[in-house]
């Protein structure tokens, strides 16, 4: 499976984007997705997940009530809508490919395939 992320940017704090994450070569229908971030010098940390038909989302606690996590199984494509950003949101955000149909953990071990992340840039 290979991912594709963008979407990612410089926006003013209080500001949107919409990441997008496209998949190819594999059966993006029957797996869980996830977004991470790392921030410079930090680990990297879990966002968001969505389970493989997109009845079921997870948000950190950071982002919940700000970001919505969705997908389009007919575009093999998930999505990360961010509003209200911060510049504690700053950081290279991933999408990463569940390793089953649900949603099994916040690690990354509980990914197996990872895009190759898109910068996002909150200015204050």
């Amino acid at each position: 499976v290979q991912l594709q992320a963008c979407g990612g940017g410089l926006v003013q704090a209080g500001g949107s984007l919409r990441l997008s994450c496209a998949s190819s070569g594999g059966t993006f229908s029957q797996y869980a997705m996830g977004w991470f971030r790392q921030a410079p010098g930090k680990e990297r940390k879990f966002v968001a997940a969505i389970s493989f038909r997109g009845g079921a989302t997870y948000l950190a606690a950071s982002v919940k009530g700000r970001f919505t996590i969705s997908r389009d199984n007919a575009k093999n494509a998930v999505y990360l809508q961010m509003n209200s950003l911060k510049p504690e949101d700053t950081a290279v955000y991933y999408c990463a490919g569940g390793l089953g149909p649900n949603y099994t953990g916040r690690g990354t071990a509980d990914f197996g395939s990872w895009g190759q992340g898109t910068q996002v840039t909150v200015s204050s």
